[in-house]
């Protein structure tokens, strides 16, 4: 089994490649998307064939198609801030030649799966991060694959939200009590990790919520929130979607952004924010 595959074909080609010593004697019969952002599914095609089963939640699904990579590779073209800010933060990675190959099963709540006479448990924690978020237990193992509900040395992102529901997720997790976690993103953690993590959802939503009952705007509110007690972590410009998602919660008529308003938005103060007020 293996879980996620990489952004771009030559990235996804490479990781094939190192896994080969273990895959030619045991080949991947199993793909588990964490969820639906294109880092972790788009390189579906190079192990998608007869005999693959790719799995995802039924709402990571809904939104893994030829529309997102299209969507996706067109930030790279994009003039001014934007552009500039998808070029900095994944201008390595190629998506041409990528084909959207979705799940060929979908489950939603929780599914057992037998790999090798092995149980794995897949468990949806979505909406939080996206729609859709699984996370991956191996219980005889003590291994918990997080997908982006942690990011190891870099802030949560919460794109669906609300906050609460990452928080769950984190909860879920540490209440696996795993040995390890492979975050999304960055090096392998353990609970610390994902309790470092949760700190920092709880810490942003409280202060996001405070702000918000005093009639300050979203824009006050990211400019004002102090994160220097997480200058451990990088890309502090998530502060702004993950105080919209709080904004959105706290205001249910408030108009959805766009990801490309997200993106916009942390575009802005890209660079600037160090863990601190800048």
């Amino acid at each position: 089994m293996l879980v996620d595959t990489h952004f771009d074909l030559l990235h996804t080609a490479q990781m094939l490649e190192g896994l080969a010593p273990l895959t030619l004697r045991y080949p991947i019969r199993t793909v588990v998307n964490t969820h639906s952002d294109g880092d972790h599914w788009f390189g579906n095609q190079l192990v998608a064939g007869e005999g693959v089963e790719i799995i995802a939640s039924e709402a990571a699904a809904t939104a893994m198609t030829p529309d997102a990579v299209s969507e996706l590779a067109a930030l790279w073209t994009i003039p001014g801030r934007v552009g500039d800010f998808a070029r900095a933060v994944a201008g390595r990675f190629d998506l041409s030649g990528v084909v959207a190959t979705p799940p060929t099963r979908t489950f939603s709540g929780v599914l057992d799966l037998d790999v090798g006479g092995r149980l794995v448990r897949l468990v949806q924690v979505g909406p939080a991060h996206t729609s859709g978020d699984v996370i991956v237990h191996v219980p005889d193992a003590g291994v918990v694959f997080s997908g982006d509900i942690v990011f190891a040395g870099a802030a949560p992102l919460v794109w669906e939200g609300p906050l609460s529901r990452s928080i769950a997720a984190c909860d879920a997790i540490l209440g696996l009590d795993p040995a390890a976690v492979v975050p999304g993103h960055g090096p392998v953690t353990d609970a610390a990790g994902v309790r470092r993590a949760r700190d920092y959802l709880v810490y942003v939503e409280r202060e996001a919520k405070d702000r918000f009952s005093r009639g300050l705007s979203d824009e006050e509110a990211i400019a004002s929130i102090d994160v220097s007690g997480f200058a451990d972590m990088g890309e502090h410009e998530r502060i702004v979607a993950n105080v919209l998602s709080v904004y959105r919660e706290m205001d249910p008529s408030r108009p959805r952004e766009t990801r490309l308003q997200l993106f916009d938005g942390m575009a802005a103060i890209h660079g600037t924010r160090r863990g601190g007020v800048e």
